[in-house]
């Protein structure tokens, strides 16, 4: 499982791009919710304003049915979010997640996951270091980006996204010798990443919450 996590970057910039790829807040938010008899039945996972057809096919591909009401809800609470943006600051959070965990960034961790993720990251990081061993690994691919499920509760909100990537993987003793993996051969890995959230909080970034193979 902590086989799964990414990038060294100054903080700094870590959190201002964080902050335009995942949950990006325009300013403008609206209160939360009214009640469900107060406001339509149907709220659009993303905007389609100046979306085409191709755009909104895309978005409907990549959420399973199961997630949808829940992120009906987080657009009615806060409709400056996006479906397909969140997509995308998904892939790039699994990227530099992957990374800070193969280099053993622990700085660039805490601002990627909530203290739970990251004291278990920490923990696997220790633990290689205490054996000798370094990571050479590579995310050459991220096949497939699907939500899977999502939930809100209250103003809390966590969203599920299954990753398909390949990873070219390497395990390195002390002496730098290669002792398991390949860089020429990718492995299918295939990861499931919960996101969490508070609605209409001050922070505007989605933490990683929970991390699990599918």
């Amino acid at each position: 499982m902590f086989y799964v996590v990414l990038l060294a970057m100054v903080a700094g910039f870590l959190a201002m791009r964080l902050y335009s790829v995942l949950g990006k807040r325009t300013g403008h938010e609206q209160p939360l919710p009214r009640a469900a008899e107060e406001r339509p039945a149907q709220v659009p996972i993303a905007r389609t304003v100046d979306a085409t057809p191709e755009q909104r096919t895309i978005a409907n591909r990549n959420i399973e049915p199961r997630a949808e009401p829940a992120l009906r809800s987080i657009v009615a609470g806060e409709p400056g979010f996006d479906v397909n943006q969140f997509l995308e600051g998904a892939q790039a959070a699994y990227r530099m997640t992957l990374e800070a965990f193969w280099k053993g960034d622990a700085d660039t961790l805490a601002t990627l996951a909530n203290d739970d993720v990251r004291a278990a990251f920490v923990e696997a990081i220790e633990a290689r270091k205490a054996a000798g061993e370094t990571l050479d690994n590579r995310l050459v691919t991220i096949e497939r980006a699907v939500i899977a499920d999502a939930a809100v509760s209250g103003r809390d909100a966590s969203i599920t996204v299954r990753f398909d990537a390949d990873i070219a993987a390497i395990t390195r003793n002390e002496a730098g010798e290669v002792i398991a993996g390949s860089l020429t051969d990718a492995v299918e890995t295939h990861d499931v990443w919960t996101f969490a959230r508070t609605l209409k909080s001050s922070d505007p970034n989605w933490k990683l919450a929970d991390t699990d193979e599918a």
